[in-house]
């Protein structure tokens, strides 16, 4: 790594310390790319919601690449009775760029199909009866191994295409199993009766493959999960309205997408099958989708590489523009990286608290950060939006990742790839304020900005498919969640307290840290109502549950 590159890496190094012993400002951005440009919200379908590829750290699987696709963003677990099917009139494709020209060298192009079993019931007595069709996805319980009952297949192929997208040659990816080439993608988690081993049904869908010219298989699912993406989203919306002000820990907000679900493509790939030579570990991807007209001519409407590029570089006016565009021709939107607007956003907003936009233009620290890759790390070739990654850095154990990634000193993470445990929002605020500029040119560009919503490695699973589990449809879930925050002053700032549960008083306690203000958050549709405040002793206060 060049000298100037370590010392901007020691930079954000010591930032980390300073949000670890001052408060962080709190800033949220927009969500992912979930419903990021206004012609995609009429398309929820083919909506990319987000991108992750890392060198994969499962225990015993470091020559492999995850990369992780996913779709159809805010998926309520209830959302019967269709529930989420992929669109069979689309390609959702993942690109590779192996020898940094910003073109596609490698795409898998996924397809899918459904097919109904029509499952139909006779109804009524003899003489009087009619054979109808169900309504609903299954008719009895479902596990692996026993889909009797389920009433629809989505199934899908996998090609591999060298070359370009449209016109490079095609082969099919292929079961290690039985040598097929169509593979299964599991019902949607719908509840606890109609599945009640969802991992163990789930995980019966993941598959060993064998990819065209590769000498060792990878591994595929494709299949529902909860949403990895962490933001603190609905008061971003509402101008940036954090509840609790702009100051503020990095976990004093509640994730939005708690409780949403998605749909995700996950392809294990060993690291040599992605590369143009031994000697070129590093490889940029985003992902596509294309709706296929009744001609079979595809049209691009989605288009994900880095997180936030679309939600908060990319002008209004330009974002369908961005999702219809390949990289080779992102010098169109150039001035939106080297002349940003969200710090002008945000010095409108919190101008009053003292925070300043970066004043050096045109901003060339963010050419790296979103056009090109950073010199020594993993920078390869022209400037073009995509995620990079350099495949020859060891893989972290999920348990030693920190979730700054690269600004925390673990060069395995974001912006080198982007693993789920992988805090980007507050990263990629970090760079945006000018955390790589000099503090005359960027006069915030040392505070530790966060959306307040945490996130790290160890809220998702440590092995293939990584991605958790999706939530059940159903039962509804009786817990809540109850949030304690304290302040000393009325108007905040707030920052959250550690709160334990007394089963016999039945009520919350809380160390005593000056005037305390009490806020509740309902759970799965319940509420919470917080009764009388009192002094449990000198050092504890004691908070009654009047209405669990």
């Amino acid at each position: 790594m060049k000298h100037s590159d370590i010392k901007s890496f020691s930079l954000l190094r010591n930032l980390t310390v300073c949000a670890a012993t001052a408060g962080g400002l709190s800033v949220a951005p927009l969500a992912s790319s979930h419903r990021e440009a206004p012609m995609i919200t009429e398309t929820p379908k083919l909506d990319a919601t987000d991108f992750y590829m890392f060198n994969s750290y499962e225990p015993g699987r470091e020559d492999f690449v995850t990369l992780v696709a996913n779709y159809i963003p805010l998926q309520d677990a209830y959302g019967g009775p269709n529930f989420f099917t992929f669109d069979t009139n689309a390609l959702y494709e993942i690109h590779i760029d192996n020898n940094g020209d910003n073109a596609e060298d490698l795409t898998f192009q996924f397809r899918f199909q459904i097919t109904p079993r029509n499952i139909a019931l006779p109804i009524g007595p003899e003489g009087n009866r009619r054979t109808n069709a169900v309504p609903v996805l299954a008719v009895g319980p479902i596990g692996a191994g026993n889909i009797g009952a389920l009433n629809l297949d989505q199934t899908y192929t996998i090609n591999l295409i060298k070359g370009p997208r449209r016109t490079g040659a095609a082969a099919p990816l292929k079961n290690a199993g039985d040598n097929s080439t169509v593979f299964t993608k599991p019902l949607d988690n719908v509840g606890l009766k109609t599945i009640p081993d969802y991992n163990a049904y789930a995980n019966s869908y993941m598959y060993a493959v064998n990819i065209p010219d590769c000498p060792t298989p990878g591994r595929v699912f494709v299949g529902q999960r909860k949403d990895p993406f962490v933001v603190n989203l609905g008061e971003t919306f509402d101008l940036i309205n954090i509840s609790t002000s702009p100051l503020g820990p990095p976990d004093a907000n509640k994730d939005i997408l708690s409780d949403k679900n998605v749909t995700s493509m996950i392809l294990e790939v060993p690291k040599s099958c992605l590369l143009s030579a031994p000697d070129k570990p590093i490889i940029g991807a985003w992902i596509t989708a294309s709706k296929l007209d009744t001609n079979g001519v595809a049209t691009q409407v989605s288009r994900l590489g880095q997180p936030l590029v679309n939600e908060v570089v990319i002008g209004l006016k330009d974002k369908d523009k961005f999702n219809a565009s390949e990289p080779k021709d992102d010098g169109q939107f150039a001035d939106y990286v080297t002349y940003p607007t969200l710090p002008a956003i945000i010095e409108l907003l919190y101008g009053s608290a003292g925070v300043k936009a970066p004043t050096k233009f045109p901003r060339t620290d963010l050419v790296s950060v979103f056009l090109t890759g950073l010199d020594g790390l993993n920078k390869n070739g022209g400037a073009s939006e995509m995620l990079r990654l350099n495949t020859s850095t060891a893989p972290t154990l999920r348990d030693q990742q920190k979730n700054l990634g690269a600004v925390a000193g673990d060069l395995a993470g974001f912006p080198n790839g982007r693993r789920p445990g992988d805090d980007v929002v507050d990263i990629a605020l970090r760079a945006v304020m000018g955390v790589l500029l000099s503090t005359n040119d960027a006069p915030s560009g040392q505070l530790p900005f966060t959306d307040g919503a945490y996130v790290d490695s160890k809220m998702f699973l440590p092995a293939f498919p990584y991605i958790n589990p999706p939530l059940a449809g159903s039962p509804n879930d009786p817990t809540v969640e109850i949030t304690v925050k304290a302040s000393a002053q009325a108007a905040g700032p707030y920052r959250g307290l550690q709160a334990s549960f007394n089963a016999q008083t039945h009520s919350l306690e809380v160390p005593k840290q000056g005037p305390a203000e009490f806020v509740q958050t309902s759970g799965g549709g319940r509420r919470v109502i917080l009764g009388e405040v009192k002094s449990k002793d000198e050092n504890t206060l004691e908070v009654k549950i009047a209405s669990p």
